[in-house]
């Protein structure tokens, strides 16, 4: 070891460095039992991308660019992970696990830098561990994991650092994670608003650094691929048959029909199909009202206040939950960026334990799975999230309002007081 070497090692904050590590230690054991449990080809991948990966294995690039999915961009980013698969003449396994390397690499990253900041504001071990257990041993990523979309982590992790990043008046950051994110997943454009939000200045410069960053990586696929742009349209404005009941579209839907789908486990559920009128709607829906609920966030708020600029990742959370509402493809890893939002936001706003993220995760791991008859998941669903997100809504818009209602129902809660006792 050289003498600058050594002095260099000397320097290092060792005491500085031991949590850090310890909390990278815990969150890469968490991701390694989800991985090792969940970490197989599922359907979604084998049929979407693993013909684009084998393809691009083999060195045929041009043919990886027309037989990309939507979501081809994302594979550009893990190529290099993909790529070393080949040094071990590894099979299917080997890449799908090697494909999801990178996510939840970034889902770790998440982790840390969030328990990181929960450190320096003083809080508890247990809330720094609860903080990374909700953001690194979240039972929906094994879902993301098993239905074989493990770049959902990815989104999920650049669209909540680059809010982030934007809080702390980093913007060149914010917008290459944003870019990142939505390159990555389409559906990433909804943390532009929040992004924006968090930013005090360098809002024009932020959206063209994020958008060439999502176009250069795009780009490839659109000039391989004459009907890119149209698949990518179809898939945001069309639902076709795929009609999931964790959605509040599901009551408006027909039926009885046989459903050929993936959800066949029990013949006396009750199957619905989209009503005509969704077909418009698609997964575009919210995508249109970002701007509009921004705008009125910008509105109410004054974001250049400190308080409205921190609930921008409270904004992210809303825009992430209707998201999922308004899918009438919603299944339960699309929860995922919501969770770790509304993480973020609970480390950004308060040094005590995020319960808030804690009992939603734990909410969302039992309304989200099939326990009942489609109809019954359907309405558990509605009970659950409609209540959630109308109180979501109030604290993005009007939160002081809802303190003084909750303040309200504390007391009206709260028995009465004993009457003094007569002389």
């Amino acid at each position: 070891m050289t003498q600058s070497m050594r002095k260099g090692v000397e320097q290092i904050d060792w005491a500085a460095v031991r949590p850090v590590a310890l909390d990278a230690a815990l969150a890469a054991v968490a991701l390694v039992v989800l991985g090792w449990l969940k970490l197989h080809p599922g359907l979604d991948w084998r049929e979407e991308a693993q013909p684009a990966v084998h393809a691009l294995l083999a060195g045929h690039v041009h043919s990886f660019l027309t037989l990309a999915p939507i979501y081809g961009a994302s594979l550009v980013l893990r190529a290099p992970f993909l790529l070393a698969t080949k040094l071990s003449h590894s099979g299917d396994l080997a890449v799908y696990r090697a494909s999801a390397i990178p996510c939840l690499m970034a889902t770790g990253a998440l982790a840390v830098w969030l328990s990181a900041q929960m450190r320096v504001k003083g809080s508890s071990t247990v809330a720094r561990v609860l903080v990374l257990l909700v953001c690194a041993a979240n039972p929906l990523i094994m879902w993301a994991l098993k239905w074989g979309h493990p770049e959902e982590l990815l989104s999920a992790a650049f669209c909540v650092a680059a809010v982030l990043c934007a809080l702390r008046e980093r913007s060149i950051a914010a917008a290459v994670l944003l870019g990142l994110a939505i390159a990555n997943k389409e559906w990433a454009v909804l943390a532009t608003g929040p992004v924006l939000v968090a930013l005090p200045r360098a809002r024009i410069r932020t959206l063209l650094i994020a958008g060439g960053v999502a176009a250069a990586l795009m780009a490839p696929f659109m000039l391989a691929t004459a009907g890119f742009t149209g698949q990518v349209k179809a898939v945001g404005t069309g639902t076709g048959t795929i009609f999931h009941p964790w959605q509040i579209w599901w009551f408006f839907g027909s039926f009885p029909h046989p459903h050929p789908g993936l959800f066949v486990f029990d013949p006396n559920f009750v199957y619905r199909l989209p009503p005509s009128w969704l077909g418009g709607l698609g997964h575009s829906l919210v995508v249109v009202l970002m701007p509009v609920l921004t705008a009125l966030y910008g509105l109410v708020r004054h974001p250049r206040a400190g308080r409205a600029r921190q609930d921008a990742l409270l904004l992210l959370a809303l825009l992430l939950a209707l998201r999922c509402m308004l899918d009438p493809w919603d299944i339960s890893y699309y929860w995922l960026p919501f969770l770790f939002a509304l993480l973020a936001w609970e480390v950004v706003s308060t040094r005590r334990a995020p319960m808030m993220s804690l009992v939603a995760t734990a909410v969302a791991a039992w309304t989200l799975q099939n326990h009942f008859a489609f109809d019954t998941q359907a309405a558990v669903f509605l009970v659950v999230s409609v209540p959630s997100l109308l109180a979501l809504a109030v604290a993005v818009y009007a939160p002081d309002a809802g303190r003084r209602i909750l303040a309200v129902s504390r007391r009206v809660a709260a028995p009465p007081e004993p009457a003094p006792a007569s002389s």
